[in-house]
């Protein structure tokens, strides 16, 4: 069964940084381009960050470069988001997500919450 599954959602203050894993399962994880795309309430889906097949490339969404790292361990089919110095525009819901040509696989998502 194809699956993306994400944890480490959860409370966090503001200022404070926050993890997420994405495990995946059931596809050639090594093989896809990953992605962490949030959407937060009332607002569009947007693109966090994303990570080629190999890690060797990556690109991040406006609203966060220069505080996110994403990194992935083909290894162990895992795929990391590190978000630094939060805020509470953070706040929403975090979904993981692999690409390979028309593939498109996405998880559930991963509640995230901002305290200021």
């Amino acid at each position: 069964q194809v699956k993306l599954v994400e944890s480490g959602g959860g409370l966090v203050q503001s200022g404070g940084s926050l993890r997420l894993s994405c495990a995946a399962s059931g596809f050639e994880f090594s093989r896809y381009a990953m992605y962490w795309f949030r959407q937060a309430p009332g607002k569009q889906r947007e693109l966090v960050a994303g990570i080629t097949s190999t890690g060797g490339g990556t690109n991040f969404g406006d609203s966060v470069e220069g505080r996110v790292t994403i990194s992935r361990d083909n290894a162990k089919n895992l795929v990391f988001l590190q978000m630094d110095n939060v805020n509470v525009e953070d706040t929403g819901v975090y979904y993981c997500r692999g690409r390979r040509f028309e593939e498109d696989i996405w998880g559930q998502g991963t509640q995230v919450t901002v305290a200021s």
